[in-house]
């Protein structure tokens, strides 16, 4: 449990790093940032994943759009870390936090592994299931204590 804690507040942490990050860039032209990135990584930016890249940066546009991302991430950071914190104290609304946002990708990671099967994608899966079961367990485990 402590594990899955940690891997938690680590999510949460990160993301709310990258978050504040986008706010580096409110007055600045994101494409040409990006542009400067792939060119100082010595990347072809005609190349395909360069040129995505470029382009994702090119639609976000303006400081609004980056302020929203900002705020989505401190969200999104704001829920990790409280799960995180929650599942470290063992508390059980954590535990049901934990359960339901790990249920929410399942779905999708399916979809993904049903478009090609990759190293990464099996394991992404084991794992958000193996968290999954961890958590649903220790829910079954403390109604059991309390019956």
């Amino acid at each position: 449990m402590r594990t899955v804690a940690l891997v938690e507040l680590a999510k949460g942490v990160l993301v709310l790093a990258a978050g504040l990050g986008l706010l580096a860039f409110l007055h600045r032209d994101i494409q040409a940032v990006a542009e400067e990135l792939i060119l100082h990584l010595h990347l072809n930016p005609a190349s395909h994943a360069p040129r995505v890249f470029i382009d994702l940066a090119g639609r976000l546009g303006s400081g609004d759009h980056l302020l929203l991302l900002a705020a989505g991430a401190a969200l999104y950071a704001l829920i990790r870390v409280a799960e995180g914190y929650g599942l470290w104290h063992e508390r059980a609304w954590a535990e049901w936090l934990g359960v339901a946002s790990g249920l929410i990708y399942v779905p999708f990671e399916v979809v993904f592994l049903l478009q090609g099967v990759t190293a990464v994608r099996v394991t992404t899966l084991a794992i958000n299931v193996a968290v999954v079961a961890v958590l649903a367990d220790a829910l079954w485990q403390r109604r059991r204590r309390a019956t």
